[in-house]
C-alpha cells in the first residue's frame, strides 16, 4: 500500500512539473511577443509584428518594414532588449539556485562571492580613469566583467589558504573581497571629484537593459542557455550538496572540486550579465525561493523552472521600467529591488516555509 502511494506521488509530482514547465515556457514566449509592443514610442501592434515577420521570414509584401524608424525601434532596440532580459533573468536565477546549494545558505545569491563589488570597481576604474579604453566602445562593460572574474578568483584563492575551502570560508572571503572592492570604488569616486562621472557610475550600478543590441544577445543568450543545461545535468551533485560534505563523503563523493568548478561557471555567467546590464539584484534570491515553495528541493525540477520563471519576471520588470514614467526610464535594478525586498520579507515571516521548501 505504501509503495503504491509513493508511486502515485511520483506520478503526480512529474505531472505537476511538466505542466508547470510547459506553462512557463508558453508564458515566456507570449511575454516576449507582448513585451515588444510596449514602449514610449507609439507603434501599433500590427506594425511591430510586421517588422519581426519581415526580418525572420523575408516576406516581400512587408519589405517596407525592412528600414525606417519603426524598424529601428522594434528590431534594433525593443526586441534585443527583451531577448537580453530573457538571457539575464535565466542566468541570474539559475546561478542563484547553484550558489545557494554550493554554500548551503538560503541567503546566498549570484553576487555572494563579491562579484557585484568587483564589477563595480572595474566599471568605476573605467569611467573615472579610462582604464580599459583600448577595448573599444564597450570597455566599461568589459572592465566590469574582468572585475567580476578577478573578485571570484580572489575569493577562491583566499578561501583555500590554510586548507581546502569550506562554505563558511567562501562566504567570509566573499564578504572581505566585497568590502575591499567597495572601499576602492568609493576612494576612486571621492578622489576624482567628478559629478558627471559619479552619476554615470551610480546609474550603471543600478542596472539597465538600455544598452542591449544583437551583438550582445548573440553572445550572452547562448552562454546562459549552455550554463543552465550544464547545471541541469549536475542536479544529482547539487542535491547532494544540500546534505553537506560529510554526508557526501560517506556516499563516496568529494564535493570540493565540484564546488570550485560550479562557482567558476556561475561567476562566468554572472560576469556576462554584469557586462551587459550592470548589477541587477534580488532575482537570484527571490526566484529560487519562490519556486522551491511550490516544487521542493530537487534541482532536476528546480533549475529549469527557475530559468523560465526568472526570464519571465525580468522581461516584465523591464517593461515596467520602460512605461511607468512617460518619456523616461527607471533603472531596472531599482524596480526589481522594490518588488524583491517586500517579497523576501514575506518569505522570511512565512513560518510554513524554510530553505529547501520544507513545511
Amino acid at each position: 500500500m505504501k509503495k503504491r502511494k509513493d508511486i502515485n506521488n511520483k506520478i503526480v509530482g512529474k505531472s505537476l512539473f511538466f505542466a508547470a514547465f510547459i506553462g512557463l515556457l508558453l508564458t515566456l514566449i507570449a511575454s516576449v511577443l507582448v513585451a515588444v509592443t510596449f514602449g514610449n514610442a507609439d507603434i501599433s501592434i500590427k506594425d511591430a509584428y510586421s517588422v519581426i515577420t519581415y526580418k525572420l521570414f523575408n516576406i516581400e509584401n512587408l519589405s517596407s518594414f525592412g528600414m525606417g524608424a519603426i524598424h529601428d525601434v522594434i528590431w534594433l532596440i525593443r526586441l534585443p532588449r527583451v531577448m537580453l532580459a530573457v538571457a539575464i533573468g535565466m542566468g541570474l536565477s539559475v546561478c542563484g539556485v547553484v550558489m545557494q546549494a554550493v554554500v548551503k545558505n538560503s541567503l546566498a545569491d549570484p553576487y555572494v562571492l563579491g562579484i557585484s563589488s568587483g564589477a563595480s570597481l572595474g566599471a568605476t576604474l573605467a569611467i573615472m580613469l579610462g582604464i580599459g579604453s583600448q577595448f573599444g566602445e564597450g570597455f566599461v562593460g568589459i572592465m566590469a566583467f574582468l572585475g567580476a572574474m578577478a573578485a571570484t578568483f580572489a575569493v577562491l584563492f583566499i578561501s583555500n589558504i590554510g586548507g581546502q575551502a569550506t562554505t563558511g570560508k567562501l562566504i567570509l572571503s566573499g564578504m572581505a573581497i566585497s568590502s575591499v572592492s567597495s572601499a576602492f570604488s568609493s576612494f576612486a569616486l571621492y578622489m576624482a571629484n567628478n559629478r558627471n562621472a559619479t552619476t554615470e557610475v551610480t546609474y550603471w550600478t543600478m542596472g539597465s537593459l538600455a544598452g542591449a543590441n544583437w551583438k550582445n544577445v548573440i553572445i550572452i543568450l547562448p552562454v546562459m542557455i549552455l550554463g543552465t543545461l550544464i547545471f541541469w545535468s549536475q542536479f544529482r551533485k547539487l542535491n547532494l550538496m544540500l546534505l553537506g560534505d560529510d554526508t557526501a563523503i560517506t556516499l563516496g563523493t568529494d564535493l570540493y572540486k565540484v564546488r570550485m568548478a560550479y562557482m567558476v561557471l556561475a561567476s562566468l555567467m554572472v560576469g556576462f550579465a554584469v557586462y551587459s546590464a550592470g548589477t541587477i539584484g534580488f532575482i537570484g534570491l527571490i526566484i529560487p525561493h519562490a519556486v522551491r515553495m511550490i516544487f521542493g528541493t530537487d534541482h532536476r525540477r528546480l533549475i529549469p523552472l527557475c530559468a523560465l520563471a526568472g526570464s519571465v519576471f525580468l522581461v516584465w520588470a523591464d517593461v515596467g521600467s520602460r512605461i511607468i514614467l512617460e518619456h523616461s526610464e527607471i533603472p531596472i535594478g531599482i524596480l526589481v529591488s522594490m518588488i524583491g525586498a517586500p517579497t523576501f520579507i514575506y518569505l522570511m515571516v512565512r513560518k510554513s516555509y524554510s530553505f529547501g521548501g520544507g513545511r
